[in-house]
């Protein structure tokens, strides 16, 4: 397999058509080697649009959906951002090219040292992945400038609402099954959130999350 022609056509047929149009995001993606984070069993899917399968039954996103989400969350430079469900560690780093500091977090062992050795060899010292739960986020370190959630979830929490900065931003994938949505909340004061429908796609549950019922009476 030719690489670097591979993956320019998942940026170029995958990514530039969902949407994808930033520059800085796409150089990005040409730049940082996703085959890399990809388990060896599963190299020839590091550029096909489909989610990667990982240790403990967990997938990796898709190119398109990690791509549109880096770019929703217009990560600044002197930004910090917790990310919840590292997997691969992927999206961190993508993240940690943009931000000041990236912290992750991963409930799965196997996972959090896979994407933490990912991360060393890719040379990001501004990205910590920790081994925990993330349905509560990381109150002792808030507020963040961006949190994005790198799963699906029924819908976010108010307590990761809570973990954000005025002004900051919160990425996440909510709904079930077959209609889920990405949404952009921010934060506009202590109580103020605006939400925005980005848009439609279906992605693997983040663990540890509540399922409240669709159905409410």
């Amino acid at each position: 397999m030719n690489i670097e022609q591979a993956r320019f056509n998942m940026i170029e047929q995958q990514i530039r058509p969902w949407d994808v149009l930033d520059p800085a995001v796409l150089a990005l993606l040409g730049a940082v080697r996703r085959e890399d984070f990809v388990p060896a069993a599963c190299k020839a899917l590091a550029f096909v649009d489909t989610e990667v399968p990982l240790a403990d039954g967990q997938m990796m996103l898709a190119p398109r959906v990690e791509a549109r989400l880096l770019q929703e969350a217009k990560v600044q430079r002197h930004e910090t951002v917790l990310e919840i469900g590292t997997g691969s560690g992927f999206q961190a780093a993508l993240l940690g090219h943009r931000a000041l500091r990236v912290i992750t977090l991963e409930k799965r062992p196997a996972l959090a040292r896979a994407a933490r050795e990912n991360l060393q060899r890719a040379g990001l010292a501004n990205v910590e992945v920790r081994e925990a739960d993330g349905s509560a986020g990381l109150a002792a370190e808030a507020p963040f400038d961006v949190i994005l959630l790198s799963g699906s979830v029924a819908e976010v929490p108010q307590a990761l609402l809570a973990q954000l900065k005025p002004g900051g931003r919160l990425l996440a994938i909510e709904g079930h099954e077959p209609v889920m949505r990405a949404v952009l909340v921010t934060r506009q004061g202590e109580s103020s959130f605006a939400k925005v429908e980005l848009f439609d796609t279906v992605a693997p549950r983040l663990e540890g999350f509540a399922e409240p019922s669709r159905f409410r009476f």
